[in-house]
């Protein structure tokens, strides 16, 4: 062991301090070990957390994503790694894998009951139980997110209408679109749903956006309110 890897972040000259390097420098300055040494902290009584970083990625030939099919318990392995530091190794790998998946994801533009119902059909599909999901569109009726506003029964899924306002605002929906489905196989909107969609039509007025459409779903196709001449 060197007499460097003896040495403590703090005690190095200010431009090799990884934080400060990051903030004097930018973060396309910083090797890998440098930035997994910011998420850890400090390393070990032998080893800085640069080097002890730099061990791990060695470990890890040097790819990233290699380190990042390493679990919790593996990474605790090393000494210096606690849980904690394991778990912010991870989360942070995970982070960078979503942030990859969702580049290759293209949003869809969802302007017509066919394309919602091709986005949707998997998520339903051979669903024993009712779910109520809600679509939330940018200009051009581009996708931004969807969320799952209910979970229920056989027959009828409660909804928060607050909730779904609260999140077309949070999200600045220009647009939404509700769905859920009827595990019965039923493509006839209940008198519930009709309410339902009606409530949070009117309510959606009052904050700017509008509720493009309420689709149906079940294993023999789909109801498109829209369509039907119910909205």
């Amino acid at each position: 062991m060197d007499k460097l890897a003896k040495v403590t972040i703090k005690a190095w000259a200010e431009a090799d301090r990884p934080r400060e390097k990051l903030q004097e420098q930018g973060r396309r300055a910083l090797t890998d070990a440098e930035l997994l040494a910011i998420l850890i902290g400090s390393g070990s009584r032998d080893e800085s957390a640069v080097e002890l970083c730099r061990r791990i990625l060695h470990d890890a030939g040097n790819d990233l994503n290699e380190l990042s099919r390493l679990s919790v318990p593996e990474l605790c392995h090393y000494k210096g790694i606690g849980e904690a530091k394991a778990i912010s190794i991870v989360a942070a790998l995970e982070l960078g894998r979503r942030r990859v998946d969702r580049k290759k994801e293209e949003r869809p533009i969802l302007n017509s009951s066919k394309r919602v119902h091709e986005y949707m059909d998997r998520v339903y599909k051979d669903l024993p139980y009712e779910e109520f999901w809600v679509l939330f569109l940018g200009g051009g009726c581009k996708l931004i997110t969807k969320q799952l506003v209910g979970k229920g029964g056989n027959d009828f899924t409660p909804v928060d209408i607050k909730q779904v306002l609260r999140l077309a605002l949070e999200y600045r929906a220009s647009s939404v679109i509700l769905t859920h489905n009827h595990p019965s196989g039923t493509l006839k909107p209940s008198t519930m749903d009709i309410q339902l969609t009606n409530k949070l039509a009117e309510a959606a007025k009052l904050f700017d956006f509008v509720i493009n459409d309420h689709v149906i779903f079940a294993d023999s196709g789909y109801c498109s309110f829209r369509d039907s001449g119910l909205l």
